[in-house]
């Protein structure tokens, strides 16, 4: 698939009828876990429609997942107005897409239950800020709603909240985000750490080669609430909450160390200095009152288990492999890209080379 104009096949299992929230990348508590009250189907062919309740054609190239209130469901794209822009899903090396034209970056609320296009919006439309990888697109991070406002990031396009009829209620720009290969500040990937809510507070972190920071956004106005420098390497994992008996944690994974915030005030509450890695994709996921963290390039991508109420500096002295609060480590085979899944007394670790 060689064109950025292309239509994006937007399904929908047949047995999801079971009316549970989606808010943000990967669900609720960002488990990637779905209940349902029967069994949902273990395969589906969009092309044969086999367990396929509907599919809409969205335009342009996207890597955001959607996002499920109630009966409506949304989405962000971005549309080249260049038919022959570069697009190499099997590409393996570090090349950068031709993104010279003009793009229309916009989100679409779908009914649930049909498909059909209830309406869409316009964010921005001019030249993108920022490159991207061939495989990757201008709209990869997922949007975030709490039932009231939904809140997309469209990369160095800045950050744009609506309500749930599409009316634009505030828009702020954050720069430029520009994430790629840390030793060659010249590449841009894309950015693809999606938004997070807590409370009142959108919750940003972006850690690119121009800037690296982790900031909140008051959910009503889009005015920034804090914001924390972290002189991080680029990295593409969004934050994740811990929310333990006496406070919640927001858990950054980070290509020189893994931290957790207070997530009302950005104050550092602890951080791990990780020599092993370097890039960093995955999520980190909480489960069990654990905290797990992984990612870094292959044949490393060690996993953290890390235990909540720290403070400070945890890092591992010399000959230690574990201390009060890193529960357990496994040194190699972790995933590079995936973010794991906790569920039950197990955590799924999916490697990239399947």
């Amino acid at each position: 698939m060689n064109r950025l104009l292309t239509l994006i096949a937007f399904c929908f299992a047949v047995s999801t009828a079971h009316a549970q929230n989606w808010p943000q990348f990967r669900g609720p508590h960002a488990s990637g876990v779905a209940e349902s009250q029967r069994p949902l189907p273990a395969k589906w062919d969009a092309a044969q429609s086999q367990n396929i309740a509907w599919k809409t054609p969205i335009p342009g190239l996207s890597h955001a997942s959607p996002v499920v209130w109630g009966d409506k469901v949304f989405i962000i794209t971005a549309i080249s107005s260049d038919p022959n822009g570069t697009f190499k899903a099997k590409d393996r090396g570090i090349g950068l897409a031709r993104d010279d034209a003009r793009h229309t970056w916009r989100i679409y609320c779908l009914d649930k239950q049909t498909g059909k296009i209830l309406w869409q919006q316009t964010a921005h439309e001019g030249v993108p800020r920022a490159r991207r990888h061939v495989k990757a697109s201008q709209a990869n991070a997922t949007p975030a709603t709490d039932g009231q406002r939904v809140v997309a990031l469209m990369g160095s396009e800045g950050l744009f909240a609506y309500d749930l009829n599409g009316t634009l209620i505030w828009k702020q720009d954050l720069g430029i985000l520009n994430p790629g290969l840390a030793s060659d500040p010249s590449s841009e990937w894309g950015h693809s750490s999606s938004p997070i809510i807590y409370k009142n507070l959108v919750i940003v972190q972006a850690d690119g080669h121009k800037q690296s920071f982790i900031a909140a956004y008051d959910l009503k106005d889009g005015k920034q609430v804090w914001r924390t420098e972290r002189g991080e390497l680029p990295t593409w994992s969004p934050p994740t909450l811990y929310a333990g008996k006496t406070r919640t944690e927001l858990i950054s994974n980070g290509g020189r160390f893994i931290r957790g915030y207070d997530p009302l005030t950005g104050k550092e509450l602890w951080r791990f200095n990780d020599h092993e890695r370097e890039v960093k994709m995955p999520a980190p996921v909480v489960g069990h009152d654990l905290i797990f963290i992984t990612g870094g390039y292959p044949p490393g991508s060690p996993a953290y288990a890390f235990r909540p109420g720290a403070n400070g500096d945890i890092s591992l002295k010399e000959g230690e492999e574990s201390n009060k609060f890193l529960a357990y480590r496994l040194s190699r085979g972790s995933s590079y890209t995936g973010t794991p899944l906790v569920y039950g007394d197990l955590l799924y670790i999916c490697g990239d080379n399947g």
